[in-house]
């Protein structure tokens, strides 16, 4: 208890400048107390402004003060050494490298806690009580001391700079505008503040939107895995029925599969007789036609060969087109070889006590496969709704429409950078697809590649082009022809284009189908193949202009 007296005593005669017993003390006018040479100090500081004030009340006068030592206080401080409890400060209350100092401390700074908004300065504990104890300071702003807050001086004119040159792009005092920066265009730093906090805004918003796409992306990740979970939970239930029913089932279709053969045998052979009709006709009005012109040629007559040479009729179009595609029976000898395959894979699982199981599922979903679809309402019921990804999009693509339409520009669009974006034209959808689906996409222009991709497609150089590898395949639409590209091997379909491209993908049965939407449906290409990988639907441009846009069925 002593101690915290002759403490609180010690506080009472300490300078509140230098935060230590008072030296030589002197009293002013308004009864605070200080070291004579702390206040000479601070007033010789005041000289330079013409005018001089208490540090605490911040009393001012209207002429120096002359001060005497104050010799009661003076013993009295004596008598307080020679207790022998004074202490120094706190070694934690000085201000050490990179704390904020003080800015009325003198000698040894102590530790600011506050800075006043209004007085532009920082304070200690103790320089900081009369804000706290005076009406004068009441309407002062405080807040927590920091390195950022202190006030940026002018080099040049040791003044506070609150001015923004627009001219120069830099803060100013306000001596700078009548000296280098007069006639630059100025305002209040605290305007210019508004404005940039304007432009802050924006950019939070900005920021604010990418969050929120990422957390929709992370939502449908989520529900990706919930989707893989449950099919995953799903398959191991429907494996244990499949495998008690399978040898029923091979029989079964077994004779189905005959019987599909068979009557694809017949549609192939009525497909061929039907050309070779068509093929004999032409072949032999083409014989007659060229009889005609045999004779002619040997007319002697000039003017009888030239007067009979416009009556020739004009040959009509030929029935052989290049879209006629010969099917040799390969095609059957495959479905014998895939037999013999899966037969040779069941006797391996059987043998190595099923641990080839992934290896015969392909096989087993082709046979066990559904009928495909055949009618346009058949195919609707497997209709998928597509969006496109953004973070995929060429940053030449503009998408719209809620992410259905894309269209090439000329401009580049606003795109953050994403690694998944294509360096080529083209952009991929933000939907997976597995099992079942089918969508309709509706394109304009000259040429528009529709496609189905893996994710895992390349992003950049030529490789990342939908037509230029294996990890896609894509239908080339233009105004007179289609094109089916996989890994730079295309093969020319020539039938009438229409604007709408249909297509069907079974990713258990591996099969993509490409078809001609107009009324009817007509079927372009096939692929029969073994996916390895959630597909992706896409599509992709050559000409400004161009357009593609996924049609909700």
């Amino acid at each position: 208890m002593a101690h915290t007296g002759v403490q609180l005593y010690r506080e009472k005669f300490s300078c509140s400048i230098c935060l230590d017993l008072l030296k030589d003390p002197v009293t002013t006018s308004c009864g605070h107390s200080y070291c004579m040479s702390c206040i000479k100090d601070h007033w010789d500081v005041e000289d330079q402004k013409g005018i001089h004030s208490c540090p605490q009340c911040r009393k001012t006068f209207k002429r120096r003060p002359d001060l005497q030592k104050n010799t009661l206080l003076a013993e009295l401080v004596e008598d307080l050494k020679k207790t022998g409890l004074q202490h120094a400060p706190t070694d934690h209350c000085y201000a050490g490298p990179g704390d904020v100092t003080c800015d009325v401390c003198t000698g040894r700074k102590m530790k600011a806690v506050k800075f006043c908004l209004v007085c532009l300065a920082s304070y200690c504990e103790d320089h900081l009580q009369p804000h706290y104890e005076s009406h004068a300071f009441k309407k002062h702003k405080l807040v927590k001391a920091s390195a950022e807050l202190q006030p940026n001086l002018c080099s040049r004119h040791d003044e506070v700079m609150k001015i923004f040159c627009h001219t120069d792009q830099q803060s100013i005092c306000y001596l700078c505008t009548m000296d280098e920066h007069k006639g630059h265009e100025t305002v209040p730093a605290a305007a210019e503040r508004t404005g940039k906090q304007k432009e802050l805004q924006v950019r939070r918003q900005q920021i604010q939107q990418r969050i929120q796409n990422r957390e929709e992306d992370m939502k449908l990740l989520q529900q990706e895995v919930e989707v893989i979970n449950v099919s995953a939970d799903k398959t191991v239930e429907d494996s244990e029925k499949i495998f008690t029913e399978l040898m029923r089932l091979l029989q079964k279709r077994s004779s189905e599969v005959k019987q599909q053969i068979r009557s694809q045998q017949e549609t192939e052979v009525n497909r061929v007789k039907d050309v070779q009709e068509k093929l004999e006709q032409e072949i032999t009005e083409l014989k007659r036609k060229d009889a005609e012109l045999e004779q002619l040629s040997h007319t002697q007559d000039h003017n009888q060969f030239l007067l009979n040479y416009p009556s020739l009729p004009e040959l009509s179009e030929s029935t052989r087109s290049s879209s006629i595609d010969i099917r040799p029976l390969r095609h059957f000898e495959d479905v014998t070889a895939a037999m013999s395959e899966l037969r040779e894979k069941l006797q391996d699982v059987l043998r190595d006590m099923w641990t080839n199981v992934p290896l015969t599922v392909p096989l087993v979903d082709v046979l066990l496969s559904e009928p495909e679809p055949k009618t346009r309402n058949d195919f609707l019921k497997y209709s998928k709704r597509i969006t496109l990804d953004p973070n995929t999009a060429n940053t030449h693509i503009l998408l719209s429409e809620g992410n259905k339409k894309g269209t090439l520009t000329k401009e580049m669009q606003f795109h953050f950078d994403h690694p998944d974006r294509f360096s080529y034209c083209q952009v991929l959808s933000r939907e997976s697809l597995t099992g079942r689906c089918y969508w309709e996409v509706e394109w304009r222009g000259r040429r528009v590649d529709v496609a189905v991709s893996y994710k895992s497609i390349s992003r950049s150089g030529q490789e990342c082009e939908f037509r230029s590898n294996d990890k896609c395949w894509s239908l080339y639409c233009c105004t007179d022809w289609y094109t089916c590209w996989h890994n730079r091997v295309g093969n020319l379909i020539s039938v009438p284009v229409s604007s709408r491209v249909g297509v069907y993908v079974d990713h258990r049965a591996g099969v993509l189908s490409f078809y001609r939407v107009s009324g009817t449906m007509t079927l372009l290409h096939r692929v029969q193949t073994c996916f390895t990988e959630p597909l992706h639907a896409g599509v992709g441009f050559y000409d400004t202009g161009d357009s593609a846009k996924f049609i909700g069925l």
